[in-house]
């Protein structure tokens, strides 16, 4: 079944190059169609182009649609184009030429619009959750080693005294500011494109403003053109606060790798956590922070991917558009993989408590020699030379002693400010809100 079928047959390797993974990429919007084709008839019922109760036979028959998909039965069958064909060939198979009402004032245009929408905003709602257990273990970890010093580097040279409390609150607080940048694609996100038909509006005179309301939409997006012109955009947008986040995690797990080598040495993870060799019966491998640092990378290609395909499109719908599903919805649900397993593994790390008693660590501390002499009375510049001159003269024999106490510092970490930070962009994230609006949907009653 197409829904726009004329009765003249397309040839079979056209329609499946042109049908693509569609039919599979279309099950992670089945839920989504139907909400909207929910929202949609209800809006057709209230300017009089449904009857009352043709208005309860449809609603019943998606809600229970709505529950099959729920339990994952829910099948495009072979010869079905895709997910907005099979909900009508089964609402039309169920009552008749009833069913054949759902599609007035929609084209598949905005039909399609609306699920990704309504797919994506759900998948940034459970990104939020899980941005916010990967944040709570961070902080819970910084707390908990706060007393532990590491070295830091620059340039993969040894630098300056840091802490353990340092490095896991430090990827806590980017992702304060990642769930910030992935709150604003949320907001873009949330407009709806539902009445927009073929991107140029309908005749029948469409009640946009009750779909917004039922769909629990923030907004419209007003202008029908630039609503079918949001196709490809809103995702772009979308992918670049996830690979924001992808790079962040991804680093971390970099760090992690470095971390538990045998010439680091810093931190250990459960055996049961790590991965053998085949010949070699020593090695403890952290392919989980491989994997999570590769998934990552990959996902970080993604707003480039999606720019290269809309990239010399005009206004105005294309085919080209469907393949941006391919990428786009199995990354929604990849980046939530990604958050669980981090979450779930740096909750298992434990560190070495006695990194700098080796004396190759020593020189980390030139600077707080440094700043010593200066607050005793020596220039800057003094203290700098003469400082250095030990360390060439093999003299160099520092006090292993930090007062860092300033904002952000390793004795004063400002985990409950970047708390604070994380709470006020988490707040913009209402899954509660948008769990009511869907209930209200699929009540019968309503």
């Amino acid at each position: 079944m197409k829904l726009w079928d004329k009765g003249i047959p397309v040839n079979e390797i056209i329609e499946a190059f042109t049908v693509g993974r569609d039919r599979e990429m279309d099950l992670y919007l089945a839920e989504s169609d139907v909400l909207g084709t929910i929202a949609h008839i209800t809006m057709l019922e209230s300017i009089g182009l449904l009857e009352k109760e043709e208005l309860s036979a449809l609603k019943k028959a998606l809600v229970e649609i709505y529950n099959e998909i729920k339990k994952g039965n829910f099948i495009i069958e072979p010869g079905v184009e895709d997910v907005h064909s099979q909900v009508e060939l089964m609402l039309t198979q169920k009552l008749g030429d009833i069913g054949k009402k759902v599609h007035s004032g929609r084209s598949r245009n905005d039909q399609a619009l609306v699920d990704i929408r309504l797919f994506t905003r759900d998948s940034l709602l459970d990104i939020a959750h899980d941005v916010q257990s990967l944040f709570k273990v961070l902080q819970s970890q910084s707390e908990k080693y706060k007393e532990v010093l590491l070295p830091g580097y620059t340039h993969l040279q040894v630098a300056m005294p840091s802490s353990f409390g340092l490095w896991f609150g430090a990827y806590a607080e980017a992702l304060a500011d990642d769930l910030q940048l992935l709150s604003s694609a949320y907001k873009i996100n949330n407009q709806n494109p539902l009445g927009s038909a073929a991107g140029y509006g309908s005749s029948f005179p469409l009640n946009r403003t009750l779909t917004t309301q039922l769909l629990g939409f923030d907004d419209l997006n007003y202008n029908v053109v630039y609503a079918q012109m949001g196709r490809g955009k809103v995702e772009r947008i979308t992918s670049f606060a996830i690979a924001n986040l992808a790079s962040t995690i991804g680093r971390m797990a970099t760090d992690l790798c470095l971390f538990i080598s045998q010439n680091f040495g810093f931190i250990t993870l459960p055996a049961e956590f790590t991965t053998g060799s085949s010949i070699m019966p020593h090695k403890k491998n952290p392919d989980v922070f491989e994997l999570i640092r590769a998934k990552c990378n990959k996902l970080q290609a993604l707003p480039a991917e999606i720019g290269s395909i809309l990239g010399n499109l005009p206004s105005g719908y294309f085919r080209d558009m469907q393949i941006i599903k391919e990428s786009f919805l199995p990354a929604l649900v990849e980046i939530q993989t990604i958050l669980q397993i981090s979450t779930f593994a740096i909750d298992k790390v434990s560190v070495n408590t006695h990194i700098l008693d080796d004396p190759k660590y020593s020189y980390l501390f030139s600077v707080e020699e440094v700043n010593r002499l200066v607050l005793s009375g020596t220039p800057f510049r003094d203290a700098y030379k003469l400082v250095g001159k030990q360390i060439d003269d093999g003299n160099f024999n520092p006090e292993i002693k930090v007062q860092h106490t300033h904002e952000g510092s390793i004795g004063n970490l400002c985990n409950d400010k970047i708390a604070e930070k994380f709470a006020r962009n988490y707040s913009e994230f209402d899954k509660v809100k948008i769990e009511a609006i869907k209930a209200e949907l699929l009540n019968l009653s309503s």
